[in-house]
């Protein structure tokens, strides 16, 4: 089987971070947030998965090459001279996923749940249609395009879909991740195109597409607030699951995922929803929840940190109280006692005054 996933571009929602990691190489859970959905793809028996980038491409390439060799798949890169949109790539990438009869899945790279592809396999198959999209609900649909089904919801057979309903047709969203049959790149056009705007609504029209309602949590993760509250998703996720990959302690409150090399000093408090990476070392004292720190982070003694990503090789100063969804990007240094609220602070930057708003630090 094949599959695609759509890497995008700049991942300008999720900067400072981005500036110096693409989005898909940025570590979900310890582990780049493309590599959950790769052995997701793999488990369900897809052997060839094409990444359509259009930034950094040789940086994607480097990282892939030892996840090809551990999974024995072949990873082909589709690189864009310009942005194709949602549908374009899948054009661009026709070589692969038409070279044999077989469904392929698509999927955007900053979704994160636990990945049914067995699942969504099976029930495409069953309903025989050209394509099926994985939909999730939400409580508040009128913020989102929303899928209407045919038959008052009954039908899995889409019959239209409304973007930003001012007035309660359904409480279903797209979730991004989808399964076609080879048939609908005959609907694609090797140009910058949207999937969602001009390739469902025709589908819907012939009744070619239908929904799948997907099991469990599901969270767009391509930006702070929404990174880490799929942290603490994905964290319930793993408890439920494999509670052992989580760590325990009389400083552990809740779900926390600390590497085995990370390091946490007397008298903590550390989580709910917390993610420690390789090498990462905390101090005495430290009060710390909901929040990521990534590889070889340092947060000093007595160290208050809430809602809070820290980049790779940044440190946090004593005393030092960051919240209010705080981004650290690489190599950034905070100074003792300083407050941070809401900041966002650009790589190799070091902080010494205090920053009561939300802004960017440049």
């Amino acid at each position: 089987m094949k599959a695609l996933i759509l890497v995008g571009g700049f991942g300008t929602r999720l900067r400072p971070l981005t500036i110096t990691t693409p989005k898909p190489l940025v570590e979900f859970g310890n582990k780049p947030m493309i590599v959950h959905q790769i052995e997701a793809l793999v488990k369900a028996g897809v052997k060839d998965i094409v990444l359509a980038v259009s930034y950094r491409p040789e940086i994607m390439v480097k990282a892939m090459e030892k996840y090809e060799k551990e999974l024995g798949i072949k990873i082909h890169f589709s690189v864009e001279t310009e942005p194709l949109g949602t549908a374009g790539p899948l054009a661009l990438a026709a070589s692969v996923l038409e070279k044999d009869n077989t469904p392929f899945f698509v999927l955007n790279s900053d979704v994160i749940c636990e990945f049914p592809f067995e699942n969504l396999l099976a029930f495409h198959q069953a309903h025989g249609g050209e394509g099926t999209i994985m939909v999730t609900k939400v409580d508040d649909p009128s913020k989102y395009g929303v899928v209407v089904n045919r038959d008052g919801g009954k039908s899995s057979s889409i019959e239209r879909f409304v973007e930003k309903p001012t007035e309660f047709i359904s409480n279903k969203i797209n979730a991004g991740i989808y399964i076609f049959n080879p048939a609908i790149l005959k609907r694609i056009e090797a140009r910058p195109m949207s999937i969602e705007k001009e390739v469902f609504p025709p589908m819907a029209a012939d009744g070619q597409i239908h929904s799948m309602e997907l099991p469990g949590f599901w969270m767009d993760v391509g930006q702070p607030k929404d990174f880490l509250t799929g942290t603490g998703l994905w964290l319930s996720s793993v408890a439920k699951k494999t509670p052992a990959v989580l760590a325990s302690g009389p400083q552990i409150v809740g779900h926390v995922l600390m590497d085995p090399t990370a390091k946490i000093g007397e008298n903590c408090k550390i989580g709910p929803n917390v993610v420690l990476g390789p090498g990462v070392v905390v101090g005495d004292g430290v009060r710390m929840s909901r929040s990521v720190v990534l590889a070889n982070a340092v947060v000093k003694d007595h160290a208050w940190v809430q809602s809070t990503i820290v980049g790779w090789s940044s440190s946090v100063g004593r005393w030092s109280r960051l919240e209010g969804v705080c981004v650290l990007g690489d190599d950034v240094h905070i100074s003792d006692e300083i407050y941070m609220n809401g900041a966002r602070v650009l790589p190799h930057k070091s902080v010494s005054a205090n920053v009561a708003e939300p802004q960017i630090i440049m």
